[in-house]
């Protein structure tokens, strides 16, 4: 079964963060595509760089990996982003012969019950949860509702993800790079440097469009 891993996130701006952990996942899963979703409205963060740029700075990012995609469905949709939303799409584009993943760190795991439609991703998607090589995650440090769905959907191994469709949790540990896309906002506002926390074409553009400066004197933020 074909597998494809689905990365979504406000991506503002996208950094090695993001391009990092899409790399290790689909690796350790042996994906055969990982789709960049860009949210045009996510219901549980504030975005203010409009949608264009964001889809744009993707783009940039991934465009010398054959496996990495942009996928603009949520951006050409109307109202919130609703990632059961987004799903429903892909499942009725692709059919129910491809394995969909979608990747989330552990943060985002731990608050999933917060999620549209929670229940019901699994019906769709497996998902699986990027987590710091020291951390391990169990059914003992986590409760109620959540720690009933790890009970009864948790995998251990990513070649159980590819016997089906949907309906597995795999925790796979990845190598955490501490960078936050918040970070890098604040960097081009102060015109401190951002290198090596992003690819250097998304920074050239940035800097072209004036994306996160409200004034600039010369270009310092190379």
């Amino acid at each position: 079964m074909r597998l494809i891993g689905l990365m979504g996130g406000t991506f503002d701006p996208i950094h090695f963060g993001h391009l990092r952990m899409a790399q290790e996942l689909a690796d350790a899963l042996s994906a055969d595509e990982i789709r960049f979703i860009p949210a045009a409205h996510p219901p549980l963060k504030t975005t203010v760089t409009a949608a264009k740029h964001r889809a744009e700075m993707v783009r940039l990012a991934i465009a010398n990996n054959p496996r990495f995609r942009l996928d603009t469905r949520e951006l050409e949709r109307d109202g919130l982003s609703y990632t059961i939303d987004t799903l429903t799409s892909l499942r009725k584009e692709l059919g129910e012969e491809v394995a969909l993943c979608l990747f989330m760190g552990s943060d985002a795991f731990l608050g999933l019950t917060s999620w549209q439609r929670w229940q019901s991703l699994l019906d769709y998607c497996h998902i699986v949860v990027a987590h710091r090589p020291n951390f391990i995650m169990s059914a003992e440090n986590l409760q109620g509702p959540l720690k009933e769905l790890w009970q009864q959907h948790a995998v251990s191994t990513p070649p159980e993800l590819a016997n089906k469709a949907a309906g597995g949790i795999l925790m796979q540990a990845i190598t955490a790079l501490d960078i936050s896309a918040t970070q890098i906002r604040t960097a081009f506002k102060q015109q401190s440097s951002s290198r090596y926390l992003l690819p250097q074409n998304v920074i050239d553009y940035i800097l072209a469009q004036q994306i996160y400066m409200t004034h600039r004197e010369g270009n310092h933020n190379v």
